[in-house]
């Protein structure tokens, strides 16, 4: 199998994989733009002798995982969660990019391309003998339609943005509860290695640590919304007088505000984040757009 890391890891630039087995392979995620899912899909045939894609998991909907799905093979079948699908089929940020980010990513050719099938749960998928598991939490926690890819004999997983390793979590779209819930989750499969959504590889001996500092990160968003809350700040205004301590080395440490939206919101008792508004926070937080290396 092969783990395909992008360093740094910052906004647009994710981890993938492959996993090989006798009658083909599954690709695990795909990438942001032309450029870059091509050279994924380049270095999966020189891993794999050019063996065929027969199927791809997408382990959310967001585009630094998704958008490349157009470039596989017309007959790859890909396969999501229900939610990431339908998330997919609105996303408009394919469709031209507004100027959040500078420089502006260029996806170049790529299309909408949504998974053909879906799961709910759970679903086991096979690369020739090869035992892969693609499993939901059980509730929101990055977004609504988080997958793990879990290959039990290897003890290997893939845990997409369940997991950034080194840099600002990011659960705007999910839930901050539920992305607490999914550390321990995780932590009960016991793997030997993981290949998370975003930074460098982790193994069982790091997991525990980073998986810790997750949880510190989560609780601080979590506080400093209820007292921003309390005192009657706006999220942006909470997220100005919060001191982000161990985390403020982290790259796009601006997530705070995006992570703050989504905390006031479900301490308000839920409903439709305004992406725009979150964003047009973050900016002002970051002082301009957000930087990107795409």
């Amino acid at each position: 199998m092969l783990a395909w890391v992008q360093p740094d890891g910052s906004w647009w630039l994710n981890n993938a994989g492959v996993v090989t087995g006798g009658d083909g392979c599954i690709v695990i995620d795909t990438c942001a733009t032309e450029q870059r899912t091509r050279r994924f899909l380049d270095a999966v045939g020189t891993a794999t002798g050019d063996a065929p894609i027969r199927m791809a998991v997408n382990t959310h909907q967001h585009g630094d995982h998704s958008y490349g799905n157009s470039l596989l093979p017309d007959a790859t079948v890909i396969i999501g969660h229900e939610a990431m699908r339908d998330g997919l089929l609105v996303d408009p940020i394919i469709d031209g990019c507004p100027p959040v980010w500078t420089p502006v990513p260029d996806w170049g050719g790529v299309t909408r391309r949504v998974p053909a099938i879906t799961l709910r749960s759970e679903l086991t998928v096979f690369a020739g003998d090869r035992r892969v598991e693609l499993r939901h939490p059980g509730s929101p926690a990055h977004t609504t339609g988080d997958v793990v890819a879990w290959l039990p004999e290897e003890r290997v997983l893939f845990s997409g943005d369940l997991i950034f390793h080194g840099l600002t979590p990011l659960v705007f779209m999910g839930s901050l509860e539920g992305a607490l819930r999914s550390l321990d989750w995780m932590a009960a499969f016991e793997p030997a290695h993981v290949v998370p959504g975003h930074g460098p590889l982790l193994d069982a001996a790091t997991l525990p640590d980073v998986l810790g500092a997750h949880e510190r990160y989560y609780r601080l968003i979590l506080d400093t919304a209820e007292s921003g809350r309390r005192a009657g700040l706006s999220p942006l205004e909470a997220a100005r007088a919060c001191d982000l301590g161990e985390f403020a080395g982290w790259a796009d440490s601006e997530r705070l505000v995006l992570n703050l939206h989504r905390a006031y919101l479900d301490a308000a008792g839920g409903g439709e984040l305004d992406l725009l508004q979150a964003f047009v926070d973050a900016m002002a937080y970051n002082g301009g757009p957000l930087p990107t290396s795409v």
